[in-house]
């Protein structure tokens, strides 16, 4: 699976969360640019990422920072 997220930085905020196949790589990575392109003529810093995984549940254990607040993320796993 694939995965493009927006993340607020500055708030720790997850603002976008998508989930694409496998074989919708280019949709993917042109809805990511798309994005990208609407927030810099905003002016908005967001972080904008594209992630593959085999499951959401893979993505949300290897990338913790997106999905959780600061408190959970210095809890043991």
């Amino acid at each position: 699976m694939i995965f493009l997220i927006e993340y607020n930085r500055r708030r720790g905020e997850l603002v976008t969360f998508k989930r694409f196949a496998d074989d919708d790589r280019r949709l993917a990575a042109n809805e990511r640019l798309q994005l990208e392109l609407e927030l810099n003529r905003r002016g908005v810093e967001h972080e904008v990422v594209i992630l593959e995984a085999s499951s959401e549940a893979a993505v949300r254990r290897t990338h913790r920072r997106y999905f959780e607040t600061l408190a959970e993320l210095v809890e043991p796993i």
